[in-house]
């Protein structure tokens, strides 16, 4: 079985770029304290990192 890596918004994307309202749309995140679990991957974690002042992670 593949890992995986869980991820939770924990702050608003409000204010934000468009390019980071669409990488998290991109990772599912759509609502605060939604919790997303996905494949680990090189492109996942590209999306996380752009993302990481907005996301708490978790790995699995």
């Amino acid at each position: 079985m593949a890992e995986t890596i869980t991820f939770t918004l924990v702050k608003s994307g409000i204010g934000s770029t468009k390019k980071i309202h669409a990488t998290l749309t991109g990772l599912g995140l759509t609502k605060m304290y939604k919790t997303v679990t996905r494949k680990d991957t090189p492109e996942m974690r590209g999306m996380l990192k752009k993302v990481s002042h907005l996301v708490r992670m978790e790995e699995v």
